[in-house]
């Protein structure tokens, strides 16, 4: 996911989508975990969109203070 298209997101939408991610970032660490994980590079692109989307949650909060 692009920070261009996270920018246009309401904070409801990108409270929304951290929830998805963390929840398929768990999925993921447990199929990795029982070794039926097809993709491992999966785990570290979960990662990164999770930290994406706190960063512009982080400044929308700046914005917004």
């Amino acid at each position: 996911m692009k920070a261009k298209e996270l920018r246009e997101m309401t904070e409801v939408e990108l409270n929304k989508q951290l929830k998805d991610l963390k929840a398929e970032l768990f999925n993921l660490r447990f199929q990795h975990a029982i070794n039926q994980l097809d993709n491992p590079v999966r785990i570290d692109a979960v990662k990164k969109d999770i930290a994406r989307v706190m960063t512009i949650m982080a400044e929308k909060n700046v914005k917004n203070a």
